[in-house]
């Protein structure tokens, strides 16, 4: 096949007269012409169909049954073609979200493509992100200062639509007593009632936990109280360990750590950077999309462009 040229020979397709042309690969071209002067018949019904035709072909016969048969095109041959992909000519979209991936729908595809084959690497150090045992969770969550006040959650819904009945009543089976939806603490013995139109995110309430003072921490530096025995230190440790291991089982590998006034520290069995401790969530389609809150970017959500105040195109106003 040519690789730097398309080579279209007796195209007579429509109102077409035998129109030999060669067209250059990888650059952008325009037909331009008076109305009936074979533009779309050029484009679309020739060099599109013969492309789509050949790439149908090559598929599957169970494939093919999905896909429509483009018929072959009045031509003599065409050479240098790949798969080929055509946008309809209609008005204008106004969306600023519509895109020509999104229209193709060929953005889809590559959103599944990046979740499920790419390997993320941590924003600070740019480390690939590796599994993170549960002996380095306990001992993050040991470097808190004594007096802290924490919660161990077990991640149940991110970020989904729907009113999640059943999960509070499974959550209320297995033992548990509280879960946290969208940031607030809710009792499971209470009648929680959800829009099933708005996304949520749910996290049943594993344990709730205060710092201790370490056995061998100084007088000085301690100003929460009397230092813990040795005995009860250890058995702080022994019952945090238990309670992520629970989150992480509730949580499909991830489990969360609340603590007040800061934000959420995540813990995750698949995806923790060995070297800076950050954890991150499981790739997924969603974090590669514009349109998503877990993908679109915080600053212009997903826009690209920010609406911001040009101080000197403002008018100064009079007192």
């Amino acid at each position: 096949m040519l690789k730097n040229r398309i080579v279209i020979k007796g195209a007579r397709e429509h109102n077409l007269q035998h129109v030999d042309l060669e067209l250059p690969r990888d650059k952008l071209i325009v037909f331009t012409g008076v109305s009936g002067s074979g533009k779309s018949s050029l484009a679309f019904d020739t060099i599109y169909a013969e492309g789509q035709r050949r790439y149908v072909e090559s598929l599957s016969s169970y494939a093919r049954q999905f896909l429509g048969q483009m018929e072959k095109p009045h031509v003599d041959s065409i050479e240098g073609l790949s798969p080929s992909i055509a946008i309809e000519q209609k008005s204008a979209s106004k969306n600023p979200r519509s895109t020509v991936g999104t229209v193709t729908e060929i953005y889809d595809y590559l959103r599944l493509l990046f979740a499920r084959v790419g390997t993320p690497y941590c924003p600070e150090c740019g480390n690939p992100v590796g599994a993170q045992t549960i002996e380095q969770m306990v001992d993050r969550v040991l470097t808190l200062p004594a007096g802290s006040r924490l919660l161990v959650l077990g991640p149940l819904v991110s970020q989904r639509k729907g009113e999640y009945r059943e999960t509070f009543a499974e959550a209320r089976a297995e033992g548990f007593v509280r879960v946290r939806v969208d940031g607030t603490i809710y009792d499971l013995s209470d009648d929680i009632r959800l829009n099933k139109k708005v996304k949520h995110s749910i996290e049943v309430v594993v344990d709730r936990l205060k710092m201790p003072i370490r056995p061998d921490a100084d007088r000085s530096e301690s100003n929460a109280g009397e230092a813990s025995t040795q005995e009860e230190w250890d058995g702080f440790v022994t019952r945090l360990t238990d309670s992520i291991e629970t989150a992480l089982r509730v949580g499909e590998g991830q489990a969360l750590i609340s603590i007040p006034e800061q934000e959420d520290w995540l813990m995750s069995a698949t995806h923790t950077c060995s070297g800076c401790g950050i954890s991150f969530p499981e790739l997924s389609p969603q974090m590669f999309s514009f349109n998503s809150p877990q993908g679109a970017c915080s600053a212009c959500t997903g826009l690209g462009t920010r609406l911001e105040v040009d101080p000197a195109s403002s008018c100064p106003t009079r007192a």
